[in-house]
């Protein structure tokens, strides 16, 4: 019907044609938006028809995680820690050697140089917890590079473990008091030192004892039980002790320590190890043990101590190494201390100290060269400690260094090295 219809209506019962106006108006634009919202209505559904197929393609494909998958993402980046430093340092050896490289010295080998010593990138989910209540899980991995990576990483020629020190997948089975568990590449059981050097350590430079005897990170597996509050154990069956990522004999190597906690001051640890297997095609044939130790006098005075012994299987006798170090650390206020560490490394039997030989490209030409068959190591390093910021660290050092090796050190038999080294942790 038209207008005027509706017009023509009105006049005959009376009605202005104002409100006859009014009311064609108002059903006319009720009648416009109904339209309109029922078609904006149909284009959205079918958008969202679209929408939706694109996105079940994306996840099939692993563009977008689930729904589930996308919860544990947010949730794995939320409790993901990036830790790590960077250290390099100066130091010059009074013997200045005519290759400028220090002989028989893992750290700061290059004579009269400026170092980049390490550069350490550790992520790391939240801690395991362990108990006998939950499954519990996490992971951590640390990358390292400079002139020290050489001794601290993998030590593998094989591409892709280049700047890998650690990377392990860790659980906890809720048994007793809950079952650790670790599984990849660990750090060494042996040694009293951190690998860090001065970035964890209160001396900057690295003792013999840490190479000599103690041992680089190993691919394995590890189990840690907590008997009590004061008494855990670790098993750990790894490559062997030098083989490092990767094993190519038929031998491993079995360890096991006992941790002891006495009273909340002290601390022991004992470790044996020895070989599994056959060495087959070059194994390592080594058994032996360590005690390590710390003690805390005063809050401001610590003490540490590490003895070892290693035997090496040989014809027509094993060959033994024996070791001792010990530690002495004062912090006179809270952003300067002392340190100081004297160890001896005795090698009657010709098999450990030249037999070990020292890894990487700048270390290669750096070996003790002697004569002798056999002979000791000794020295004692007095370190400085500066933190004028808790991220900062730095570590005048002091190093005296003595060989019974005819010509051991570039051709003498002691030496005195001095510098300083800096760390930056984040």
């Amino acid at each position: 019907m038209s207008r005027s219809y509706f017009r023509s209506l009105a006049r005959q019962r009376g009605v202005p044609v104002s409100i006859v106006g009014l009311c064609l108006g108002g059903m006319l634009a009720q009648a416009a938006p109904d339209a309109a919202v029922d078609k904006l209505e149909r284009e959205n559904q079918d958008l969202r028809k679209r929408l939706d197929a694109l996105e079940a393609v994306a996840k099939k494909e692993g563009i977008l995680p689930t729904a589930n998958g996308s919860a544990q993402v947010i949730k794995a980046m939320s409790e993901t820690t990036l830790s790590g430093f960077v250290q390099s340092s100066y130091f010059y050896n009074t013997r200045n050697p005519v290759d400028g490289k220090s002989d028989g010295y893992l750290w700061n080998t290059t004579h009269n140089s400026f170092s980049l010593n390490k550069v350490k990138v550790t992520l790391a989910s939240k801690p395991v917890e362990q108990s006998g209540e939950s499954w519990d899980a996490g992971y951590r991995t640390s990358l390292m590079w400079g002139e020290d990576s050489q001794v601290l990483d993998t030590g593998s020629p094989l591409g892709g473990f280049e700047g890998l020190r650690e990377a392990f997948v860790e659980a906890n089975i809720p048994i007793g008091t809950g079952l650790n568990v670790k599984a990849g590449q660990l750090i060494s059981l042996l040694n009293y030192e951190s690998g860090d050097g001065g970035a964890a350590n209160a001396n900057f430079s690295q003792g013999y004892q840490w190479f000599y005897t103690g041992n680089g990170p190993s691919a394995g597996i590890q189990l840690n039980y907590k008997i009590t509050d004061k008494v855990d154990v670790t098993a750990r069956l790894q490559n062997g002790l030098y083989a490092g990522p990767v094993d190519s004999n038929d031998a491993k190597i079995a360890m096991g320590a006992i941790g002891l906690k006495p009273w909340e001051s002290t601390w022991f640890s004992l470790i044996g190890f020895g070989r599994v297997g056959s060495p087959g095609n070059g194994g390592d044939s080594v058994n032996g043990g360590s005690l390590l130790a710390g003690h805390k006098l005063t809050e401001a005075l610590n003490l540490g101590l590490e003895l070892d012994y290693f035997s090496f299987e040989a014809r027509p006798k094993d060959l033994a190494l024996w070791s001792i170090g010990s530690w002495i650390t004062y912090d006179f206020t809270s952003k300067f201390g002392v340190a100081l560490r004297g160890e001896y490394l005795d090698d009657k039997d010709g098999g450990g100290i030249k037999g070990i030989g020292l890894p990487g490209a700048i270390r290669a030409s750096s070996a003790i060269l002697s004569p002798d068959v056999n002979g000791d190591l000794a020295s004692l390093t007095l370190t400085f400690n500066f933190k004028p910021t808790p991220n900062i660290k730095i570590q005048p050092e002091i190093r005296y260094d003595h060989t019974s090796y005819a010509g051991g050190f570039d051709g003498k038999k002691d030496r005195l090295t001095i510098g300083a080294g800096v760390s930056y942790l984040f």
